[in-house]
């Protein structure tokens, strides 16, 4: 796996301050995507231990709240098996912060009803996510307004409660 960014003080793609991983590769090539060359899998810098490592640094002092994952597109096959030893490290070393994962991808229609089927790497990897935005960005639904995403069509889930209850939970922002 490759990353094209890595962002140590983001305050954009989740609640509090955040480390955020853009990683590279992503199939969905959304109209007017905000990041299109991390489409390409062998964009940025290939993704190793040292990265895990830098990342978990960064993720030390208590005023970082927590991880989110970007893309390109993180729920890509590739890029799940190779995010596996960082949200593994992240829930270990940081129990009490956030993991966050933006993705194209429908939580219903697509993670659960396929990828979980097929990839073993989608139920561990879901199951060190606290927060999921879902969906693709559409430009014809872009909406400046809008809480940690960029169009309406998109959803904020609460992944595990989403899966112990059966039914999409909605994650709201605290006042």
């Amino acid at each position: 796996m490759n990353y094209a960014d890595i962002k140590q003080y983001d305050v954009a793609n989740g609640p509090g301050i955040r480390v955020s991983l853009f990683v590279s590769g992503c199939t969905h090539h959304c109209r007017e995507c905000f990041n299109p060359e991390a489409w390409d899998f062998e964009y940025g810098e290939p993704f190793t231990t040292e990265t895990v490592e830098l990342i978990l640094g960064y993720m030390k002092p208590d005023y970082v709240k927590g991880l989110t994952l970007l893309g390109g597109e993180p729920l890509e096959h590739s890029n799940q098996q190779g995010l596996l030893p960082l949200v593994r490290a992240v829930r270990e070393a940081y129990p009490e912060k956030t993991i966050w994962c933006f993705s194209g991808y429908d939580f219903e229609k697509d993670i659960l009803g396929r990828m979980m089927t097929e990839w073993e790497e989608t139920e561990e990897l879901l199951g060190y996510m606290d927060v999921l935005v879902d969906g693709e960005f559409m430009i014809d639904k872009k909406d400046l307004g809008l809480v940690f995403k960029g169009s309406s069509n998109q959803r904020t889930i609460l992944v595990q409660e989403s899966i112990k209850s059966g039914k999409i939970c909605l994650w709201q922002q605290e006042s």
